[in-house]
């Protein structure tokens, strides 16, 4: 009888503690990819703390990202800086190892939020030794092919993958009204509609949004694409006289028509985040213009991923940098920035953030948005069920077909203005069979100058920075064995005389 009772026993607490644990399935929403992006975003929104929500608005820079920071400090993303590489020369192997690393570090919390690891992948992936480089943006706008734009997208996506990156923060969707401006060769062009054009990258980078997608939600295909940010927003490209991070003077319908055009494109394209510029719009810093990012980028386009400033944004809203932060995260935060690009000082931001948010200087309402715009994002990317690397996708980097892709770009790209004299006295194509062949200039020689910014560091470097083919090399390659290929990188009128 007694062992009957125990069996009974048995049985019973056996059935209590599987209700229970389908009970705690159930309401973890969160964690079931079946349930609709909203429902699960909302479940993880009211489960998280006040610290664990600001963490998710902390982007750091990988050299600070211990898995002691991650874990207790619930770090949201992490970013490479440019340069900033794991080794000299990584491989897609140690980037994957890196990434996993942090990432492991961030899903050991007690609610397990993957972080998104950013990267500037801005004409392929930039930053990695031994990628596939393609032309930078005014290149690319001279071709005029919206599809090339979305191939190359595509490519730079998977290479991205390659080293267990998910996020690049690219296009620059800047529209250069001055070519004084240092950063021209980052935009696709100086009118409006080309660049809108162009940002067919974007269906390359993230993939193409189906039909019936809700306006200005972001989007994301699988796994073999990247989310993308649409930068800098707005007006990047048109400060006075040309001056990087001005102030750019306009009528509203003028930057609406000029500068905002491609932002409405690329929102109906599901981009996933937009980065605010370090320039002002009429005296008011973009990093604190509250109508342009929360009334105009947010309520009127509809755009419902995240906002991010650039790299240490908020800090250079005060004159000098860091005059004030308390007041910076104050209008930063107020303005419409969602996630900030700090990439250092970020126990100093949380601290301060979380004193204005229980001083009431900051909602809650304001920081429950914030967070559920991340989180949306996040879901999107499928983050939740996949947080590590995929290491199969590795051979993507620098392939085969994706520099013949590069190739087929710079052919399309080049700009002839004049071809010899005349209509009948053309100088190219030249013979390959000519007795001789003079190639003049520094960057004739030079892979580093040859790929420009942004190429394995931000501003560039000179030399065999990565791996690719000069000019000079080129045309010895091309010409016959009869050729004299002679060089010179500097040259002067007595040469040619001679």
């Amino acid at each position: 009888m007694a062992s009957r009772m125990d069996s009974g026993l048995c049985l019973l607490l056996l059935l209590v503690v599987l209700c229970k644990c389908v009970e705690a399935t159930e309401h973890l929403k969160y964690k079931n990819p079946s349930q609709p992006i909203t429902a699960r975003v909302e479940d993880l929104l009211r489960r998280m703390t006040l610290e664990e929500k600001i963490g998710q608005m902390a982007q750091i820079e990988r050299t600070l990202a211990t898995p002691d920071v991650m874990k207790n400090y619930y770090i949201g993303s992490v970013l490479s800086g440019g340069g900033s590489v794991p080794e000299p020369k990584a491989s897609p192997a140690t980037w994957m190892n890196m990434v996993n690393e942090i990432q492991k570090g961030a899903m050991s919390t007690r609610l397990q939020i993957p972080m998104i690891y950013g990267i500037d992948a801005v004409h392929g992936h930039n930053n990695v030794y031994g990628a596939t480089i393609f032309p930078h943006n005014v290149g690319l706008g001279a071709t005029r092919d919206p599809d090339l734009a979305r191939r190359i997208g595509a490519a730079t996506a998977l290479e991205v993958r390659a080293t267990g990156i998910p996020y690049t923060f690219a296009p620059c969707v800047a529209v250069c009204r001055d070519p004084r401006w240092g950063r021209c060769y980052e935009s696709y062009s100086e009118d409006p509609q080309i660049v809108k054009a162009m940002t067919e990258i974007i269906v390359g980078l993230q993939g193409q949004p189906p039909a019936n997608s809700i306006k200005g939600m972001p989007f994301l295909a699988g796994q073999s694409n990247v989310a993308a940010c649409a930068k800098h927003f707005v007006g990047d490209g048109g400060t006075t006289n040309g001056i990087d991070e001005n102030n750019n003077v306009s009528s509203f319908k003028r930057l609406v028509n000029t500068h905002m055009t491609p932002y409405v494109d690329a929102i109906e394209k599901g981009v996933s985040t937009i980065m605010i510029s370090y320039s002002s719009c009429n005296g008011v810093k973009m990093h604190t213009n509250r109508f342009l990012i929360s009334h105009v980028l947010k309520k009127q386009l509809g755009f419902k991923g995240f906002v991010i400033s650039d790299w240490e944004g908020i800090d250079r809203i005060t004159s000098p940098p860091d005059a004030n932060y308390s007041l910076s995260i104050l209008e930063s935060v107020g303005a419409g920035i969602d996630m900030v690009m700090l990439p250092y000082n970020f126990t100093y931001f949380m601290g301060n953030l979380t004193s204005q948010v229980k001083g009431g200087f900051i909602s809650m309402n304001r920081i429950n948005d914030v967070v559920r715009r991340i989180l949306r994002v996040k879901f999107t990317m499928g983050i939740f069920e996949q947080p590590l690397a995929d290491p199969s996708l590795a051979n993507q980097l620098g392939s085969k077909e994706h520099r013949e892709l590069a190739r087929e770009a710079v052919r399309k790209s080049l700009v002839l203005l004049k071809n010899g004299k005349s209509m009948n006295n053309n100088l190219l194509p030249l013979d390959k069979n000519a007795s001789k062949i003079l190639v003049v200039g520094t960057h004739a020689n030079n892979l580093g100058y040859q790929c420009g910014g942004w190429t394995i560091e931000w501003q560039g470097l000179s030399g065999n920075s990565t791996i690719g083919t000069t000019f000079l090399e080129a045309i010895k390659l091309a010409v016959s064995s009869s050729t004299k290929v002679v060089y010179k990188k500097n040259l002067d009128t007595n040469y040619v005389k001679g």
